[in-house]
């Protein structure tokens, strides 16, 4: 299966609505929605995030120029909201998910979507 279609399906889950995977080290995109961009600034933000969360308690948690309240951030998964919308950022060992959920979608059923599809690649030594 390509990245793209990891994405893909992700979106078509309809708990999600944009979805990119980046690698572990947040230099290149592996797969993303059209228009779900970030930053150099924005990735390397959440990458340093997982180790060192202080940052993104002080400053929140960027995407695509908005800012996210942060709600969780460990070495494994990075969570944000604003308002009803929110994203999920799940670390593998290779790989780095990032899901935006709209308005509607509850934050538990994006995040299932989310660490389902991390538990896998992670299974598969990705």
């Amino acid at each position: 299966m390509s990245w793209q279609a990891y994405v893909d399906n992700l979106v078509a889950s309809t708990k999600v609505d944009k979805a990119a995977i980046y690698s572990k080290a947040g230099d290149s995109v592996w797969a993303q929605s059209v228009g779900f961009n970030l930053s150099a600034i924005e990735l390397s933000e959440i990458v340093t995030g997982f180790d060192n969360s202080s940052g993104l308690q002080a400053k929140g948690l960027h995407a695509q120029g908005i800012k996210y309240f942060l709600l969780r951030a460990d070495d494994r998964s990075i969570y944000g909201k604003k308002g009803a919308e929110g994203l999920v950022i799940v670390r593998t060992k290779q790989a780095v998910l990032l899901a935006h959920y709209p308005e509607g979608v509850q934050p538990g059923e994006a995040t299932k979507i989310v660490e389902q599809l991390a538990d896998y690649l992670i299974s598969v030594g990705y």
